[in-house]
């Protein structure tokens, strides 16, 4: 005899067969879901979108390029081992915007030298470290090209002094004007203009070279190889050099 005990606390419970217990797929897909929760507990915390990975990767490896290039003295002093270092760790971060088209906008405004193997630049860096009454300061790059399409204006900047005679603060600063235009996806062509010299102390401004001398200062290839938000790397298409800059605030 069978009898079912039936109450408002203990509701009746029909038997399920074991076909429909089969039958019933909730069962094993909330199964399936705790078995892979507790599994993988951080499944959703541990995967970084694509963009954050790739973000986050290019910033280590411009940091272990500026780490690199840190005790060179701007590329002063350096030896063939952290030549080839900083060659491949400039080559790495190159690697992840190679081909894309220059963002004249983000290009526009001042960086400041971090490392240069360019001959042209380490004469004056030299020069400053053997003569005790010779001192260079910062060195920049400006670039003037916002709301441009094809090229602008780009200003070489060069802080110098001589110590009791013209502090840094007062001192000197020698200014390489060019203009530039794009001549393919990557590569610029520089056409300098003129040098000038200006002496903070006397607030004086002295043509080195001036634009209606007749003369015709030498242009050059510049290759743009890496340029982001914060870091500018360019190559002088001719055995030039290679140039790290970082962003500055604009100097003027």
């Amino acid at each position: 005899m069978n009898l079912v005990f039936t109450s408002p606390m203990y509701p009746s419970v029909r038997k399920r067969t074991v076909f429909e217990v089969i039958n019933d797929t909730s069962i094993f897909n909330n199964t399936r879901k705790l078995s892979m929760y507790r599994t993988f507990p951080c499944l959703a915390t541990v995967a970084m979108p694509t963009t954050q990975a790739y973000d986050y990767e290019l910033e280590n490896k411009k940091h272990e390029l500026l780490s690199s290039v840190q005790e060179t003295r701007r590329g002063l002093l350096t030896t063939a081992d952290q030549r080839s270092s900083i060659e491949e760790a400039l080559v790495t971060v190159e690697g992840y915007n190679r081909g894309e088209p220059i963002d004249l906008t983000r290009l526009d405004g001042t960086w400041r030298l971090q490392y240069t193997s360019a001959p042209d630049v380490l004469i004056l860096l030299e020069a400053a470290a053997r003569l005790p009454f010779f001192q260079v300061g910062q060195i920049f790059q400006k670039f003037e090209c916002r709301d441009q399409s094809n090229g602008g204006v780009i200003r070489n900047i060069v802080r110098w002094s001589i110590p009791t005679l013209l502090e840094e603060q007062e001192g000197a600063t020698l200014l390489v004007s060019a203009k530039f235009t794009l001549v393919s996806v990557r590569n610029i062509y520089l056409q300098f203009e003129e040098v000038l010299q200006f002496l903070r102390t006397f607030k004086a401004q002295l043509p080195v070279t001036a634009r209606d001398s007749g003369r015709r200062l030498v242009g050059g290839l510049y290759y743009l190889s890496f340029l982001d938000d914060n870091m500018l790397v360019g190559r002088a298409v001719g055995g030039g050099g290679v140039f790290v800059f970082t962003k500055s605030q604009n100097l003027y």
